[in-house]
């Protein structure tokens, strides 16, 4: 992990190549560097934390060569010191790498019994030893590199450069995603097309198993097996602009506030407001004879799907099974027969996502993705794609992704209740109006902000905090505990509701605030009982609901005042509070708010 950039120009590339790994940042990282080839041979400049060291480095000890790489490194294998960062050499190879080399302890065993010195705790360094050592037997660079990739197991991405080489980069991609850039004469490789905006919109998205041989005049791509294949050449929608914080303090800021555009957006995808009626993409299925809906995602997006898995099953009556990737994967279940699978994640590339998408197709599944890049591998091996409209999320913690993914979610259930003849038109309208409302009542709520800064101050106080919920509240509980831990690192958990009793309920004392999401629906009197058992073990109550404080019949630390809206509704809207108190909590305790700890924005390894 976790960006790859490659450049083959006229001119020092190093610059550029720093350029292009800015763009990357959104995906987290602890460390940086970039290799070029200078008169014959390899040199690099490496930095631990931010790019800004690197730039530093550079500017010091500058780099002149005219063909380069460049990595931001998120630790996999050994801590993230300069020595660990990319990339890894020798005098006659340089390798950046995203993924992990699953082999690399038999591998790396072996070489050192050739003879081979290893200098870091890498998992990538084999590879820089096993193209050595090909050459050392009279490999030439190509063949060198072919052979040593027949021998790698695991998930990956590669860009390897050459002593010697000043027209050659070679590219591999089994697991990682990575695109070619096409130039004027110049050629440009990155993990993603927003790397390479700057540079060129004509864009090549290798295949899983592809590895290719780059020279200024353009790539030769070849498949797993070593036959030469083409592989279409698409047009860019990357802006050629840096993303920026506009008059936000950060990222995440800015992506919170940006939610009512953003799910207008989407919801204009789908619905069509004048006839009070969704519009879906064919998924290829008829969905009268769909016998289960099977989700599966990771973080955020496994939340984003557990709300969804409330919506199915009572709107459209559709039993649905959802689990985490990363236990789907191997547990294997049994899948029906017309069965459709669903898939959610933000950058389209999740390793885990991706291994259970591509085992529900050996299953005879219909798949269908819900992704925030159409050109993701996901998107790209599903049978129909159902597009959030979020752009481009910079801050690692998921926030407009997460509300745009639940408009998906919400339109694709009105369409299979329709369809399937579950709700009636006076109902697919009433819903469609309450979604309509959905963006002008998140305006309404970001108006009144500065009231969760002082609740924020009592949070960073806290050693834990709980959150309840009950029905599709209960995974906004889940979600509002992940982003308080993710960005303020302050240890939080959610519970359904009704759970409390039974065994969370003895971590209850005056200490630990406990945050209940409690919108007056038909659960609310339920939630209320809840809530004064928590009471009466002296916890601290902020209840996020829409209900009068009145009827709390408890003491409130706090009451975050919710709008009217419908049932329905509601999971989209609560999210924005959970946001807030985790923002500005992270905020007051000036934690790295847009790039975590130990976090990456796109998990591209197990």
């Amino acid at each position: 992990m976790c960006g790859i950039v490659g450049i083959l120009g006229h001119k020092a590339v190093a610059g550029d190549l720093v350029d292009a790994l800015r763009r990357l940042e959104y995906r987290g990282y602890d460390s940086a560097g970039v290799a070029t080839v200078e008169n014959g041979h390899l040199e690099r400049r490496r930095a631990e934390g931010k790019l800004k060291n690197l730039e530093a480095r550079l500017h010091n000890e500058p780099l002149q060569g005219r063909a380069g790489i460049g990595h931001t490194r998120w630790a996999t294998h050994g801590r993230p010191t300069e020595n660990n960062a990319h990339p890894h050499m020798n005098e006659r190879v340089s390798v950046v790498h995203n993924g992990i080399i699953e082999n690399f302890g038999e591998l790396k065993k072996a070489l050192i019994a050739k003879g081979h010195r290893f200098e870091t705790d890498t998992d990538t360094e084999v590879v820089v030893h096993l193209i050595a050592d090909e050459m050392q037997k009279g490999c030439d660079a190509i063949e060198a590199t072919r052979r040593t990739l027949a021998s790698l197991r695991g998930a990956f991405a590669l860009a390897i450069i050459f002593a010697g080489e000043d027209d050659l980069m070679i590219a591999a991609r089994q697991g990682s995603p990575l695109a070619i850039g096409h130039g004027k004469g110049e050629m440009y490789l990155g993990s993603d097309a927003i790397a390479l905006a700057p540079f060129t919109d004509e864009i090549t998205y290798l295949e899983e198993g592809d590895w290719a041989v780059l020279r200024r005049k353009g790539a030769i791509i070849f498949d797993r097996s070593g036959k030469q294949v083409e592989r279409v050449r698409t047009k860019s929608v990357a802006t050629s602009l840096l993303v920026d914080k506009g008059n936000h303090r950060h990222f995440m800021a800015k992506e919170i506030h940006e939610q009512p555009e953003v799910i207008s957006h989407t919801l204009a995808n789908y619905l069509d407001l004048a006839e009070a009626r969704v519009s879906m993409p064919d998924l290829g299925i008829d969905p009268a004879g769909i016998r289960q809906v099977s989700i599966s995602a990771c973080g955020t997006a496994y939340y984003a799907g557990l709300v969804g898995k409330y919506w199915l099953e009572r709107y459209a009556r559709i039993p649905v099974e959802i689990d985490i990737a990363s236990e789907f994967r191997y547990r294997e279940p049994p899948l029906p027969a017309n069965g459709l699978a669903l898939f959610i994640s933000q950058s389209g590339e999740t390793a885990d996502t991706l291994a259970t998408l591509r085992y529900c197709k050996s299953q005879k599944q219909r798949v269908a993705s819900v992704v925030n890049v159409r050109t993701s591998t996901i998107a790209r091996e599903s049978d129909a794609v159902l597009p959030t409209l979020a752009g481009p999320e910079i801050g690692v913690a998921s926030t407009k992704a997460f509300t745009c993914q639940l408009s998906v979610l919400a339109c694709l259930t009105l369409a299979l209740g329709r369809a399937r003849g579950t709700i009636s038109s006076a109902q697919e309208e009433e819903l469609v109006h309450a979604l309509a409302e959905v963006p002008r009542h998140i305006a309404t709520l970001l108006r009144n902000e500065p009231s969760y800064e002082k609740l924020a101050h009592d949070l960073a106080k806290a050693k834990d905090v709980l959150y309840l919920g009950r029905g599709s509240s209960y995974p906004l509980a889940l979600e509002g505990a992940l982003k308080l831990k993710e960005i303020s690192y302050i240890h939080a958990e959610g519970y359904a509701a009704g759970e409390l009793k039974h065994g969370p309920i003895a971590l209850i004392d005056e200490n630990v605030p406990v945050i209940v999401v409690a919108p007056e629906d038909d659960l609310f009197e339920k939630t209320l009982s809840n809530m004064q058992e928590v009471a009466a073990r002296g916890g601290r109550i902020i209840l996020v609901s829409d209900a009068s404080p009145d009827r709390a019949g408890c003491e409130l630390e706090a009451h975050v005042a919710m709008p009217k809206v419908h049932p329905f509704t509601s999971p989209l809207l609560y999210a924005v509070p959970v946001q807030l108190l985790a923002y500005h909590t992270a905020v007051f305790m000036g934690t790295d708010v847009d790039q975590p700890r130990n976090l990456a924005k796109s998990v591209t390894v197990e």
